[in-house]
Parts: C-alpha cells; sequence; structure tokens
C-alpha cells in the first residue's frame, strides 16, 4: 500500500515493488524501453539523455536552461554502493562534446562501460526519480506563499491517494521538473509539476483528479512551447508530449 505522510518527512513513501513498476513505466515513456535508449542524444539538443529517465548531460563546461540531473545520479548511485567506472568518476562533464561525436562513439568502450552502468542499476535509477517527488512537495510549498500552499498540497495528495495518480506524478516531475528553477522559463512562466498543480481547482478524487491533472499539463506545456524561442521548434515536441500526457488519464494497475 502507498503510505501518503502530509505532516513531516517526504511527502509519500511507495513501496519499492511500486518503485520498479513505476520505473519500468518512465523507461517505456522515455525511449520505449529499449536497452538502445539507454544512451540517447535527441536531435537539436545541446546535451545526452541517459538512463532509464533521460537524465540530461550537459559536455564539459556548458551549461543550459534545464536541469542536468545525470550527475545528481552518478553521486546517487555511489552512494547506494555502485562502482562507477573509472572515467565516470573524474569526468566533470560530458567527454562527448555534441551528438555528431556521440553517436561516432555508440561502440566505444566508454559507452559500452555506461550501457551496462545504466542496465544493472535500473532499480537505483527508479528509486532515485521515486525519491525526486517524495521530496518535491517539501520544495515546491516553501517557494510559494502562505495563502497558496494549501491548495498546491490538496492538489498533490488528491493525485497521490491513488496509484494512477502516484505514477502522473513521478512521471511528471522526472519528465519536465518542479518548476522552481529560476533558468527553466520562458517569458518568465516555468512548465514544472507546480505550475500543473497549479492549475488544478477540482476537488472530486478517481478519474476526475487524473482527466484534470492531465488537462492542466496540457495546457502548462502548450503555453511553452508558445513561449518558447522559435529556433528551438519545441512544436514537434508537442505530439509526443500529449501522447505521454494521455498515459495520465488511464488507471494501471500495475502503476
Amino acid at each position: 500500500m502507498l503510505q501518503v505522510l502530509p505532516q513531516s518527512g517526504p511527502a509519500i513513501r511507495i513501496p519499492q515493488r511500486q518503485v520498479l513498476r513505476l520505473g519500468r513505466r518512465i523507461w517505456y515513456n522515455e525511449c520505449r524501453g529499449t536497452y538502445a535508449g539507454l544512451t540517447s542524444w535527441n536531435r537539436g539538443e545541446e546535451f545526452a539523455s541517459l538512463g532509464i529517465g533521460h537524465f540530461i548531460w550537459y559536455p564539459e563546461n556548458r551549461s543550459g536552461p534545464f536541469q542536468e540531473s545525470f550527475p545528481m545520479l552518478l553521486a546517487y548511485l555511489e552512494s547506494q554502493g555502485e562502482v562507477l567506472p573509472e572515467w565516470l568518476k573524474v569526468s566533470v562533464g560530458c567527454p562527448w562534446p555534441n551528438r555528431e561525436a556521440f553517436l561516432a562513439d555508440v561502440n566505444s568502450e566508454r559507452m559500452r562501460d555506461l550501457r551496462r552502468l545504466l542496465t544493472w542499476s535500473m532499480p537505483l535509477q527508479a528509486r532515485f526519480i521515486v525519491d525526486r517527488l517524495a521530496a518535491a512537495l517539501p520544495k515546491m510549498l516553501r517557494n510559494l506563499p502562505r495563502s497558496e500552499r494549501r491548495r498546491v498540497r490538496f492538489q498533490f495528495y488528491r493525485m497521490a491517494g491513488q496509484a494512477a495518480g502516484v505514477y502522473a506524478l513521478v512521471d511528471y516531475v522526472n519528465f519536465k521538473g518542479e518548476g522552481l528553477k529560476g533558468q527553466e522559463r520562458y517569458n518568465g512562466q516555468a512548465w514544472g509539476l507546480l505550475q500543473v498543480l497549479q492549475g488544478m481547482t477540482g476537488k472530486a478524487s478517481g478519474q476526475a483528479a487524473l482527466d484534470e491533472f492531465a488537462a492542466s499539463a496540457d495546457r502548462v506545456l502548450t503555453r511553452r512551447v508558445l513561449n518558447s524561442p522559435p529556433e528551438r521548434n519545441e512544436a514537434r515536441w508537442l505530439p509526443g508530449w500529449r501522447q505521454r500526457l494521455r498515459t495520465y488519464r488511464t488507471p494501471n494497475t500495475d502503476s
């Protein structure tokens, strides 16, 4: 059973069996559950996307508007006893400077090291993703005026009270973040979990909550695309994003 902890500590506690199911679903969402997809670099992007959550890794001495999560994953894996390849331990950034270099090196020993690590550490990657959600609510509330905290907390637990809602929360915060990072904004407007929860006003649980969360997420992501720099051509991503959001509306016993 899911444990909801509204008073103190992490926002929710999710059993390991459910964590693994969530990890498999996110892996499918990010790269159709393929092993090749564990080491990706999407066309038109400035970073590699690695692991079941497509964690972002920028090349050395480069950064961007999106939160770099792969170094945080590596630190987490080490804290859990995983032994990293030596080159990863000393790396201060993605060693491939661009997508072309990354793809040209796809069969190298370093890339094989990376795929092995990302394959055998899948359970820990899933826990890393879930732990991010558990920490998300306290972070979001700290960044809100007191007058808004109660409503956002209510909408969070409205979703977290059901397994399908937990899946939607976990997937979205991995997919688009908490919505707190100053750089992750276009025209001053963010697109993370906080903004989705702020866009919800209903009170009914069950399917009504799932439908409203998905609809709010659609509005938030559509606004992001409209605000995005034209050269990024983010409209190309919107159909796939909407397909992903549709999975939030469908209760799944494997969540």
